[in-house]
């Protein structure tokens, strides 16, 4: 009976991981798929933004297609990060994205109709996306893999603002919550939590284990005489470092 039940856990445990990361990956793909069908004018938008599109007729429409596009792009390079020519190509395009989009972004948000605080809220995330990706390019370009792989995920993050907005306000609606009010803190709120966890998980993960040091001078102790001492077979760089 034991061997059944755990037998049963390990084949549910896949399925499990498969439906946690499942149900997100839907939620960013029909985000993004919204996004470019609003940007090609294939879905009606709702009167805010319709009038952020007179004001804007081309940089609007850009916008919420390199936004989509983005959305899609940078999960899609994490993915083939064991890839490197399609990481590579993957990443490209997505930073094109980002860039177009965040600078876009700017400009929509000075356009918004919406109140100071939630334009304040959209302008600074722009000026964040843009900042992270120019950040992630550079240490890729210096060699640090693990600096520019963080960064990246914080400017996916940033991203998904605009995934938990549109679920924050969906509820705020349908509970009838204050729309200015509630719009103004998610403008914020709904990046910037994101962002927050995923700087705390980053910590954790690069802080030393407390082990560490333990383990660090039990290695020394293996090393042989000859290394630890610089005896006459070692190199003469080493002996007289």
């Amino acid at each position: 009976m034991v061997d059944i039940t755990s037998s049963e856990r390990r084949r549910a445990a896949p399925i499990a991981i498969l439906l946690i990361g499942l149900i997100p990956a839907l939620m960013v793909v029909s985000a993004a798929v919204l996004a470019v069908q609003s940007g090609l004018g294939l879905t009606p938008l709702p009167y805010p933004l319709f009038v952020v599109l007179q004001k804007l007729p081309f940089i609007f429409p850009l916008h919420m297609i390199a936004a989509g596009c983005a959305l899609l792009l940078i999960p899609a390079a994490f993915l083939a990060r064991r890839h490197r020519n399609l990481h590579r190509a993957l990443g490209r395009l997505a930073a094109a994205c980002v860039l177009v989009g965040g600078v876009t972004a700017l400009l929509v948000a000075a356009a918004s109709e919406a109140g100071l605080a939630a334009r304040a809220g959209f302008f600074v995330q722009g000026l964040v996306w843009i900042a992270l990706l120019v950040a992630a390019i550079t240490a890729i370009r210096s060699g640090n893999r693990a600096l520019h792989a963080r960064l990246m995920i914080a400017m996916a993050c940033v991203a998904s603002g605009a995934l938990w907005l549109r679920l924050v306000m969906t509820a705020a609606v349908a509970l009838g919550w204050p729309f200015d009010t509630v719009y103004a803190v998610a403008a914020w709120a709904c990046w910037l939590v994101p962002l927050a966890i995923a700087g705390f998980f980053a910590r954790t993960i690069s802080a030393p284990h407390p082990e560490e040091p333990r383990v660090a001078r039990r290695l020394e102790g293996c090393r042989p005489l000859s290394l630890r001492h610089g005896s006459a077979s070692a190199s003469p760089f080493e002996t007289h470092r």
